[in-house]
């Protein structure tokens, strides 16, 4: 299988460098990448998360809420969409036969209604929560006008025991090849979830919002910026289990570095590392010429 790795629009939230380590100014806006991943399968093309849609970037008044999105100024630019991304590999949206999500907030699942033909898989307790619309906070960051595909959702329960390095899973996932699972991490929503995909070289872990900051992965002394540890505790949904499975993830990159690449949804330093590229810069685009960014 070949994975690309794609930014699906960056946000760029108040508090530069409180917020993404970087950015030199407190009074710029910071930059956070929407990491998802395009997966080249004998099935198809399988969409790991979708970022913001062709939908967001041209109104984005009527599919999001005022709160996200003066807290976070997207940089809507078409060309950064996760169909125009893929267009640009040489694919079609049609080509796209599954999505799977690691959770149902806006930045993750605003690219749903861009991919007619794909089925949509999720954790039953992702769907049944987000539908419930149950507090303000879930109305601003779960957004049914996202959700035209609804009819094409596909939900699993959480599967049992300890199927994957100690965590539980989904295995077999209908219309997947085996090697794509998703691994359960309660917390920043009730029904979150990692994707593991097993690639030739390695596996692979988007974990999504288990975390934000790559030196939350620090084993002994772990770190986040103040701006994002705020975020983190202002969007969980249990504390207890989003800090126990950021714990878990962090022993399992200690103990088998060598056979699984961690990663989250929005560390540009993450990102950048394994794509060698600016976040700025669309797959399939030439980036000779763009080099990694210093601190801004």
């Amino acid at each position: 299988m070949r994975v690309h790795h794609l930014n699906c629009i960056s946000s760029c939230p108040l508090g530069g460098k409180l917020m993404d380590g970087r950015t030199q100014s407190l009074t710029r806006r910071g930059e956070l990448c929407c990491h998802c991943l395009l997966v080249e399968t004998e099935q198809g093309l399988v969409l790991i998360d979708t970022g913001f849609g062709l939908r967001d970037v041209a109104n984005p008044a009527s599919r999001l809420s005022s709160f996200f999105l003066a807290l976070l100024s997207p940089d809507f630019r078409e060309e950064m969409t996760a169909v125009r991304q893929i267009e640009q590999l040489g694919f079609a949206a049609t080509d796209v036969q599954h999505i799977v999500l690691t959770h149902l907030d806006f930045d993750h699942a605003g690219g749903l209604d861009d991919f007619p033909n794909a089925t949509v898989h999720m954790l039953q307790q992702e769907r049944d929560y987000a539908l419930m619309q149950k507090t303000w906070m879930d109305r601003q960051r779960f957004r049914p006008q996202q959700w035209s595909s609804r009819d094409r959702w596909k939900v699993y329960g959480r599967g049992r025991g300890e199927g994957w390095y100690g965590f539980e899973c989904v295995r077999n996932i209908p219309g997947l090849p085996p090697e794509i699972l998703m691994v359960p991490l309660p917390g920043h929503t009730f029904g979150h979830a990692g994707i593991a995909i097993r690639t030739a070289e390695r596996w692979l872990l988007q974990t999504g919002d288990a975390y934000f900051y790559h030196r939350e992965m620090d084993l002994e002394h772990p770190w986040c910026t103040p701006g994002l540890r705020f975020y983190q505790t202002m969007l969980e949904k249990d504390r207890e289990a989003r800090l126990g499975n950021q714990e878990r993830v962090r022993r399992l990159r200690r103990d088998h570095g060598n056979e699984i690449e961690v990663f989250c949804a929005h560390d540009p330093v993450e990102f950048e590392r394994l794509t060698g590229h600016s976040l700025r810069a669309a797959a399939g685009v030439d980036v000779s010429g763009l080099g990694l960014p210093s601190n801004r």
